[in-house]
């Protein structure tokens, strides 16, 4: 069944998430902001994008980075959008090496969103959980 997320324009100059192409997963969130342009630093920043969205409970909406900024050494963190937030999408920026900047304009694609479904489950406190061969071996790790 396909579902629906509305979005309201916060500013004129916020465009509406399209995805750019038919196969993209994902859909471009551009930014939007007061003035023509902006210098992302090292430091982390929150970069506007002019919408706010009404998600349906059951969705998992994520931002994330887009490889072509990442590829420059533009940092997005992967972030999640709660279906209960009304308020502007904003998507954290840096650039990883602090001898850098990067300049971002009003309607660039600073983001995608990449939407998925959440399954409906429960946590349950045990005594113990199954084993398995690797156990409890190494955070990040398989143990080899």
């Amino acid at each position: 069944m396909k579902q629906t997320i509305k979005w309201k324009r916060l500013s004129p100059n916020a465009h509406i998430p399209e995805q750019g192409s038919i196969g993209a997963s994902g859909f471009d969130l551009m930014a939007c902001f007061d003035g023509k342009s902006r210098m992302i630093g090292s430091t982390p920043e929150l970069v506007g994008t002019g919408i706010a969205l009404e998600i349906p409970r059951g969705l998992d909406v994520q931002v994330r980075p887009r490889s072509g900024l990442s590829l420059q050494g533009v940092v997005v963190p992967l972030g999640t959008i709660d279906s209960d937030y009304r308020g502007e999408i904003f998507v954290t920026m840096y650039v990883a090496n602090p001898q850098k900047q990067h300049q971002v304009h009003n309607g660039d694609r600073i983001a995608q969103l990449v939407i998925g479904y959440l399954p409906d489950v429960e946590m349950l406190e045990v005594d113990e959980l199954s084993l398995t061969e690797r156990g409890d071996g190494g955070h990040g790790s398989t143990g080899r």
